[in-house]
């Protein structure tokens, strides 16, 4: 991936890429706003930890309503299946940035 500077696409040139983009976990409690949609990183398979997060690569793009779910800031329950949507559909907008 490319960056501005020929360099590989860096952490936050992922995490800006996020900005006003749709939701893409789309769980019934998705708020559908652009304006709330951050890079949630994916905290599975050992990845991350308390204060530390998963590589950006490991991330998909959720509103604060979707995101507050994958973190467990809510009761509603996400399944892998869910999480594994979002990251392909995440990655699917993100190869078109390449």
């Amino acid at each position: 991936m490319a960056g501005h500077t020929g360099e590989t696409m860096g952490l936050t040139q992922l995490r800006k890429l996020a900005r006003g983009q749709q939701c893409q976990v789309r769980l019934p409690i998705c708020n559908h706003d652009p304006e709330t949609v951050v890079l949630a990183h994916i905290r599975r398979a050992g990845l991350g930890g308390m204060g530390i997060k998963p590589p950006d690569l490991c991330g998909l793009y959720a509103c604060d309503a979707c995101h507050s779910a994958i973190d467990g800031r809510t009761r509603y329950p996400v399944t892998d299946g869910d999480i594994l949507d979002g990251l392909l559909r995440t990655l699917a907008i993100v190869s078109k940035s390449l």
